[in-house]
């Protein structure tokens, strides 16, 4: 029994030594965890800005690009361009910055959400704000605007390329949302709400005639189905004369409009409506689609 004494002693030892405090080795896993965790969350917050300029430039097929980009992803700003895509030559910066803040949070439904605050000093009085969140599951997904407007030179476009290179519109485009939603399943696309673009004193550099007219571009959605909303340009002044209706089929809209002039006006616009369709006598049809 003696000799047992001194082995017993050391192993109470050990055990109340483990049971002070975790080992050394514990210590140093935890504090390199630590370290990792803070890293990872540290690169999260400063993601640059170039990366949101990368992924819009993809997303649009470089379309629309973000340059002179400066800040983090979640906020900053950059100057928004217009571009024809690809090999193209044509590029037209809006006038200002564009300005973009992005937070993290839960949606009433405690589902995880994105809300993005956007403004372009030259054309928005207030911020849009836009809020992106799963719905129900992450198969499915809603952006929702709160109502806007804002109001954007015409100019702008002529950097999509043809035929806006060769039209050149001017004038102002302003835009107005009221509860614009849209939706996206692994069936379908819905559009809620509406949204209307009205083209203010529009004229173009292929006609003398200036301004050419007012016109409004409706995008209004159909209670009994917000899978189809519908499509309406009309003409709300002017002597180049706009008409048409369209409706959004699965995942693209299809359109069917004409274009035609006031008689006293028509060699004036008669360049004009050569460009923007095809030519059916005094006509010019509209198609989209």
């Amino acid at each position: 029994m003696k000799l047992l004494r001194p082995a017993l002693s050391k192993a109470s030892a050990l055990g109340r030594a483990s049971s002070v405090g975790p080992s050394k080795s514990n210590i140093h896993r935890w504090a390199w965890l630590g370290a990792l965790a803070g890293a990872i969350f540290s690169f999260g917050l400063n993601l640059p800005a170039q990366w949101l300029a990368r992924g819009l430039a993809e997303a649009s097929k470089g379309q629309i690009q973000l340059q002179e980009a400066q800040g983090s992803v979640w906020k900053g700003s950059g100057k928004l361009v217009l571009t024809g895509g690809d090999g193209s030559r044509d590029a037209l910066a809006l006038p200002g910055r564009v300005l973009w803040k992005i937070s993290l949070g839960l949606n009433a439904a405690s589902l995880p959400s994105v809300k993005v605050s956007l403004q372009a000093s030259c054309c928005m009085p207030q911020p849009a704000q836009l809020h992106v969140a799963p719905m129900q599951t992450l198969n499915a997904w809603q952006v929702e605007i709160d109502n806007h407007r804002s109001e954007w030179p015409a100019q702008w476009l002529s950097g999509l390329g043809a035929p806006w290179n060769t039209m050149q519109p001017e004038g102002s485009l302003v835009l107005e949302t009221q509860q614009l939603m849209l939706q996206w399943t692994q069936q379908q696309t819905r559009i809620l709400g509406s949204l209307n673009l009205t083209a203010n004193n529009l004229s173009s550099k292929l006609s003398t005639l200036k301004p050419m007219g007012t016109y409004q571009l409706s995008l209004t959605s159909d209670p009994a189905n917000a899978a189809s909303p519908k499509l309406n340009l009309s003409t709300q002044a002017g002597s180049l004369l706009l008409s048409g209706q369209g409706q959004w089929q699965g995942s693209k809209f299809q359109f069917r409009g004409e274009a035609s002039a006031v008689p006293e006006h028509a060699a004036a616009l008669s360049n004009l409506l050569n460009i923007i369709g095809r030519r059916q006598g005094a006509r010019s049809l509209l198609s989209l689609g």
